[in-house]
Formats: C-alpha cells, sequence, structure tokens
C-alpha cells in the first residue's frame, strides 16, 4: 500500500475501532462475556497498536508541505511530552467517573476529589498537548490532519463529559465542580490536599516519566524519526 491509501486505511480503522463497539450493544456483550478488566486491556493495546499504525501511515503519505520543519520546534514536543505522560499516569483509575480513564463506579465526592481537583479529565489534556505539540513541528498535510483532529477531538471532549456530568449530578453538580478543576495547580499548594494526595501523585509521576523517557528513546525505531532537534 502507498500514497495515501494505507493512511486512509488505518485512520479509518482508528476512527472505526471507537464506535463499532458501541453499535448494539457489542461492547457491553463483550465486557458480559469477558469481564471489565480483560475487556479494556486489550482494546487498550489494540488502539495503541492502531495509533502507533495511524502515525507511521501518516510518515508514509505523499508529503504536502504546509510549513517548513526546523529543528527547534522539535523542541515543543520534547518539553510537553514529560507533563503528558504524568497526565496519563494520573489519569488512569481516577474517581471521576465522568471521564475517559475514570473509574465507572467511583461515587464523585466533592469533599475528597482527588486528582480532579487539580483536572477532571487528565487522559484527555494528555492527548491534547501531546498532539497539539506534535502538530508544531510536523507541517506536512498528513500530519496536520492527524494532530489537528486529535486536539480539536480531546478539548471538544472535555465540556461534552462536564455537561453529562451536569446532568447526571443534578443539585450535587455545584459542588462537585467547585472542588475540581479543568486544570489547576493550586492544590498543590494546598498542605490538606497534599496530607492525601502527594504519596500516590507522586508515584504516579515517576511513573510517567519513565513511561516517557522509555517513549522517547524507542521513538526513533517505533515512529521512524527522531525526537531530537539535532
Amino acid at each position: 500500500m502507498t500514497g495515501w491509501t494505507e493512511y486512509t486505511l488505518a485512520l479509518a480503522i482508528f476512527v472505526a475501532s471507537h464506535f463499532l463497539p458501541r453499535i448494539g450493544g457489542l461492547r457491553d456483550r463483550l465486557i458480559g462475556a469477558v469481564g471489565r478488566r480483560v475487556y479494556f486491556s486489550a482494546y487498550g493495546l489494540l488502539s495503541f497498536a492502531l495509533l502507533v499504525w495511524v502515525i507511521v501511515a501518516a510518515g508514509r503519505a505523499p508529503y504536502v508541505e504546509l510549513w517548513p520543519q526546523v529543528p527547534w520546534t522539535r523542541w515543543v514536543p520534547n518539553i510537553a511530552m514529560p507533563v503528558a505522560m504524568v497526565l496519563v499516569a494520573c489519569g488512569f483509575g481516577l474517581r471521576n467517573p465522568f471521564t475517559l480513564g475514570g473509574k465507572r463506579n467511583a461515587i464523585a465526592n466533592p469533599d475528597d476529589p482527588g486528582f480532579a481537583a487539580i483536572t477532571r479529565h487528565p487522559l484527555f489534556l494528555a492527548l491534547a498537548l501531546w498532539a497539539g505539540a506534535h502538530l508544531v513541528p510536523n507541517g506536512d498535510l498528513a500530519h496536520v490532519i492527524l494532530f489537528g483532529s486529535f486536539t480539536f477531538m480531546a478539548l471538544a471532549a472535555i465540556p461534552a463529559f462536564d455537561a453529562k456530568a451536569r446532568c447526571s449530578l443534578g443539585p450535587e453538580a455545584t459542588a462537585f465542580f467547585s472542588a475540581t478543576a479543568t486544570f489547576s495547580l493550586r492544590p498543590l499548594t494546598d498542605r490538606a490536599w497534599l496530607r492525601g494526595n502527594a504519596r500516590p501523585l507522586t508515584i504516579r509521576a515517576i511513573i510517567g516519566l519513565l513511561i516517557w523517557g522509555a517513549a522517547l528513546h524507542l521513538h526513533g525505531s517505533l515512529i521512524g524519526a527522531s525526537p531530537f532537534p539535532f
């Protein structure tokens, strides 16, 4: 497969993989058959593999330059990605049932929001940060479509999920949204919040940075492009 064919196919399959399981209750039937943990583990691995394919296919697509790549622009994703990976590590199992990666059976507790006090949507912010940062050094048409669409979808999902939360929580929504944030560093200066959250936050931050370090050094072999600006 050459030209735009592979890229179009990879992008179409990636998008379809996120919508088809919701049709006709397929996802619920699969969860019932294998369990939530097995389903979401397998689905996560499949999504990651398809994402890698889409990125690789974008690199193989015909090069149509919209703006040139200059070495300094590679610093943008290099600076952004450690933050994005920490957000990813903190996002899985978040005590917020109204976001991607949050515990579905969690109770939204305004008195103990956990990491949701910093952000209700760490995975969406991580996705937007990853895509937006990679958009800067990749000014060809295929990558602009890829990273631009991911940035838009991640940012658009935040108000959509917040609207769902307001509808589900009803009168309790005001307290929940007052105790949490789209993004805020204020809890890091709150001693009361730190007493209950500093240790798990530190552990997850270390995990995120380790993942970032591994991804940085595997980037060239997996994606086919060096992330370093030299």
